[in-house]
This record gives structure tokens, sequence and C-alpha cells, in this order.
């Protein structure tokens, strides 16, 4: 990568061995950055973290080799933003606008602990207009471990604002068939494979052998998947989310996504930390809610 054409009011906020501005794919400005533990990729297209992994060992997340790095697509892979919708809406872009946006870069610290942490903020767009008055803040910090907090304030001076919101974060691993996911026994998910169908989930560990996409709602503890085949354990710690979302296309869907590999689906899976269905977020004048998912690694 080459470190041209990047505007002055954002090289400003580079730090020397630790922050840079890059042109990054399709010649959208990324930011990659540096800690004392892991290396770091975020795209001001979404405020986009497509690429999070610690010193000697593979990416945490997954970000599809197809993947359209287009001003007017969504980014495939990594941690896609999810507000202030969750799926299709008609007439509307899928999982809402946030994600299509390209967001301002207002703040980056090196923490005297040896992380990063970055402040960006989603700018008025004329999709935001026709809701009430609201700001949305997302925070990143870059350390042992890759955490990402999603703050909306409700500006509007007597209007409620309802919404959803998800952090759908796609994770490398290493085999789709060998892994397992723990913390979601008992919860109930919504089936969107059998047109949302309610279900309660029996396993102690989820296996995935074939398409899954399920919302479990008022799913809000910790969540781990156990990777065999990496060696590791990926943690999802949340708060201020109710929802979890696990998905994987498996292989018919893939080979209907343009911007996804057809076996792509071997190496990833989503499991989304949220708020969406009937676990959407309902705010009062001048009050702010706080999304946060801190996602970790050990070897097993």
């Amino acid at each position: 990568m080459v470190t041209i054409n990047i505007p002055d009011r954002l090289k400003r906020f580079e730090i020397p061995g630790r922050v840079t501005l890059l042109e990054g794919n399709g010649d959208l400005p990324k930011i990659e950055v540096l800690s004392d533990w892991s290396r770091a990729e975020i795209y001001l297209h979404g405020a986009h973290v497509t690429d999070f992994r610690k010193k000697g060992e593979p990416p945490l997340l997954f970000t599809s080799q197809f993947s359209r790095f287009d001003p007017a697509q969504p980014i495939r892979g990594g941690i896609p933003i999810i507000f202030p919708w969750f799926g299709p809406r008609e007439g509307e872009p899928t999982h809402g606008f946030a994600r299509l946006a390209d967001w301002e870069l207002h703040e980056v610290i090196a923490l005297p602990e040896g992380g990063v942490t970055l402040r960006f903020s989603l700018p008025d767009t004329a999709e935001g207009a026709t809701w009430p008055v609201f700001t949305a803040h997302y925070v990143v910090t870059i350390a042992e471990s890759l955490s990402v907090e999603l703050l909306i304030t409700n500006t509007a001076p007597s209007q409620s604002f309802s919404f959803e919101s998800c952090l759908h974060t796609y994770f490398a691993v290493g085999d789709i068939g060998a892994i397992s996911i723990t913390g979601l026994k008992a919860a109930t998910y919504l089936d969107k494979l059998d047109n949302f169908a309610p279900r309660t989930e029996t396993n102690d560990a989820l296996k995935i052998s074939s398409e899954v996409d399920r919302v479990y709602i008022d799913a809000s503890g910790v969540v781990e998947i156990v990777d065999p085949s990496l060696k590791r354990k990926i943690t999802i710690e949340k708060t201020g989310s109710s929802s979890t979302v696990v998905w994987n296309p498996w292989i018919a869907k893939s080979q209907q996504m343009p911007d996804f590999g057809n076996e792509e689906y071997r190496q990833m899976v989503c499991v989304e930390s949220g708020n969406v269905g009937k676990n959407r977020i309902t705010l009062a004048p001048g009050k702010t809610c706080v999304l946060k998912a801190t996602l970790s690694s050990v070897a097993l």
C-alpha cells in the first residue's frame, strides 16, 4: 500500500509506529493500527474494522477476498455496523445506512499501556434526516483484545427514537464443521430459515453442518467459539446487547452472493452482538445507549 492522496485532515491523526493512514482496497482510506500485542485495519467506509490479529496468530476476523470495496457497497466481512434497522427494508439498503456511510475520524489516542483507541462519528446523511435527530459515535480499542462500542444518543427535544443495532461480526475459523459455539443453551431463537419460527436452544454447544440464520432473543451472556482446527477459543463479551445472531450461509447461499467466495463459508461464522426484533431500543429524548463487544482469544 502507498500513502498517497490521504487528506491532511486525516494525516494529522497518524502516530509514528502506531497509526498510519493508507489507501486501501478500492482506493478507500483505511487506518492501520499497531498495538504492543496486535494489528488492525479500519476503513472509514462504514467505520469498518476489517482485520484484527494478535502477533503470531491467524486473523480473528474474516473478510471475504471477494468483498467489493466500493463507496456504494458494504464491505463483506469484518465488523459491519448495522443501524438503524436489521435485515431487509423495502426500498432501503439491507441492514441500514450506517455501514454505507463514510464515518468521520475524530480522535486517536495511544494508550500508555500499549493499546490504541480511535473515535468515529456518523456524519449527517440524507437517509438519517428522515429519522428523529440523533448522534452516533463508534469507539474502537486495539490492544490484546479488540473492543468496539456503538453509542447512540437521541438529541431530539421531544420525540422518542426507536431503532435496531448490531455489530455483525464475522469470525475466522479453521473449519466450520469442527467448531462449537457455547453460551446460548436454553435461549429462545427465531429461525429465519423456518419463517422466524421460535425455538429453544437445547444444545450445550451449537455445531454447524448446514445453513444457520438465527436471532437469539434476550441473550445477553458471554458466547464462545471453540475452534480445534486453529487451536484457539474466541470469547465474545458484550454489554448493552440483548440479542445474539448466529449466521453461516453454507453452500447454496454462498454461491448466490457475488461478494463472497463459493467455499468461504468453511472459514467463517458470524456471531453478532446487538438489539434486534423485540429487543430493539427505544431512547427517550436526551438519552444515550451503548452497545459494546469485546473480542478476545486464547490458545486451546
